[in-house]
């Protein structure tokens, strides 16, 4: 009997990893959501959606510029641009949208 709890016990600590690798990734669908609320008037922010304007990067685009880092990322979003809207995004928002813009990268 006691033999049996312990394989039991092992078996569900062996299950509970492999569940939780294929749970979706709750950051980036936060920061999709993010991206689709904020940005996507404007730019490509998910695969298969129409460009919203001529000209203006994708997220793909900017997520695979050499220049694109975390620091880039967030000083681009705190910073007033000619062409941009004045968007004000929360600290935390900005975090999301900057991991998930990493997210996009080609490795």
């Amino acid at each position: 009997m006691r033999h049996t709890t312990i394989l039991s016990l092992f078996i569900v600590a062996l299950a509970v990893p492999i569940e939780a690798l294929a749970q979706p990734d709750n950051s980036h669908s936060l920061g999709r959501q993010v991206a689709l609320e904020l940005c996507s008037s404007c730019h490509q922010v998910v695969e298969g959606q129409p460009l919203p304007r001529q000209n203006i990067a994708s997220f793909f685009a900017i997520a695979n510029l050499p220049s694109t880092t975390t620091l880039s990322l967030k000083v681009f979003l705190q910073s007033n641009h000619k062409e941009m809207p004045n968007l004000i995004v929360s600290e935390s928002d900005s975090n999301i949208l900057v991991g998930y813009i990493l997210s996009l990268k080609r490795r």
